[in-house]
């Protein structure tokens, strides 16, 4: 049980690395530090990963049976899924500055979404050691 918190913990960090490395560049576009070009396309390549590992932090809690969990942490896969099926999963270089308030948005939204499920994951990961070693 230990194994399967301490996955979904690194997981969630994994996670908010890449939110937060979209999130700094982002910022370096509206303050000017960097082009449109790059940035774009700096965000674009861990767009999938991001989804990838979303998907299979679900994936866990889904198969280990934790239910609250997987209802927590679903709502990200599916608005990444819609993200997908709409064709607006990447940012588009010629619209980036127009979009930018919205892409920071969704970001600051997966940050604080995240950071609830990982606070959640350590919790259930210290009680289920603490559990381990009553026992």
């Amino acid at each position: 049980m230990v194994f399967v918190w301490l996955t979904a913990f690194f997981l969630v960090v994994a996670l908010i690395v890449l939110v937060i490395y979209q999130l700094m560049c982002l910022a370096d576009l509206e303050f000017d530090y960097i082009n449109p070009f790059d940035s774009s396309s700096r965000i674009n390549k861990v767009v999938m990963p991001e989804f990838v590992l979303q998907a299979l932090l679900s994936v866990l809690f889904l198969l280990s049976g934790h239910w609250a969990m997987f209802l927590l942490s679903f709502p990200l896969v599916y608005y990444n899924y819609t993200l997908y099926q709409r064709r607006q999963h990447l940012v588009d270089v010629t619209e980036i500055f127009n979009q930018l308030g919205r892409e920071k948005k969704r970001r600051l939204f997966k940050i604080v979404s995240l950071i609830v499920l990982l606070f959640l994951s350590l919790f259930w990961m210290i009680w289920s050691v603490l559990s381990e070693e009553d026992e």
